[in-house]
């Protein structure tokens, strides 16, 4: 089958194979190309965005082995100027990615005050696939994920100081799918 399609020639072949072929490869050139993309994408270089269009989750890699973070990741609003910064860690008991996404958050020497003030949403972060299969966000170097799912983001949003007038007025669904791999 593969000579045949790269030689163009279609010599040998039963009749009703080249039906399947022409079959197969319209089946694959209609499939969206975010399903071939993630799995040779490490989840360090993964961008997400959700259905409506108005938020991008961009992971970014840490390259530290000595992190407490598992992945690193950007959830910028689209068509404003507004940008998060968020984290995931691998937690104990149960085993889980706990992220978090906090909006102008002090440097240097803070408080848990100060972090509680400019964080917009906690939680944990899952993986899922189009099958519906759901698991925790594996660490940067691993493959990345199909769809993220952080529960809760869109109320979290609304309620949070970057909603409003000139800020957010979409709330992001809480699954956001594969876009592409930054290279």
């Amino acid at each position: 089958m593969s000579l045949a399609i790269s030689t163009g020639r279609m010599t040998g072949m039963l009749p009703f194979a080249k039906g399947r072929v022409w079959a197969s490869l319209a089946f694959l050139l209609a499939l969206p190309a975010t399903a071939f993309g993630a799995p040779d994408c490490k989840q360090a270089s993964a961008a997400y965005v959700d259905r409506d269009g108005a938020y991008e989750l961009r992971f970014t890699p840490i390259n530290s082995e000595a992190a407490a973070a598992s992945n690193r990741f950007t959830l910028k609003l689209l068509k404003t100027s507004i940008e998060l910064d968020g984290y995931v860690m691998p937690s104990e008991d149960p085993e889980r990615a706990v992220g978090v996404l906090m909006f102008k958050c002090p440097g240097g020497d803070v408080t848990g005050a100060d972090l509680d003030a400019c964080t917009i949403w906690r939680g944990t972060i899952y993986s899922a696939n189009t099958k519906g299969e759901i698991e925790n966000l594996q660490p940067e170097a691993a493959a990345a994920a199909e769809n993220v799912f952080l529960p809760g983001l869109g109320p979290a949003i609304r309620q949070s100081q970057i909603w409003g007038n000139g800020k957010a007025t979409v709330a992001p669904w809480d699954v956001l799918a594969f876009k592409e791999c930054a290279k």
